[in-house]
């Protein structure tokens, strides 16, 4: 078949309120190159900060999402997407009142072996 219509995206549990629906990717069918996730962080979310093995694209829908690379503060808005290389030094968070809804594309994959989150 020259297509795949995803209809089950994986449902990634987390402990941390934020959404994750994976459509494409590793966890959902074992595909390496590339992921691509549904995404909605909760006001006051955040993670680690990390050094990826991987780029990763991000176009925020609803909301805002903040973003710090090396040591510069970046906050994209609906509608605003951005890229950034494998192997930089990033934070991603939601430290505003509403909910942050975005699209991610990994490539390759995500996955927990090459996220390389600290602490």
């Amino acid at each position: 078949m020259s297509y795949q219509i995803q209809k089950n995206p994986f449902i990634v549990p987390t402990t941390d309120g934020k959404y994750i629906a994976e459509h494409f990717g590793a966890a959902t069918n074992q595909q390496a190159n590339l992921s691509l996730a549904h995404m909605i962080a909760p006001p006051g979310w955040s993670e680690p900060f990390q050094t990826p093995a991987f780029d990763e694209y991000t176009l925020v829908i609803r909301g805002k999402k903040q973003f710090i690379i090396e040591d510069e503060i970046i906050v994209l808005e609906a509608g605003q997407s951005i890229k950034i290389e494998k192997n930089v030094r990033v934070q991603y968070s939601n430290p505003f009142e509403e909910e942050c809804e975005y699209i991610s594309v990994c490539t390759p994959a995500f996955s927990m072996d090459l996220v390389n989150r600290e602490g």
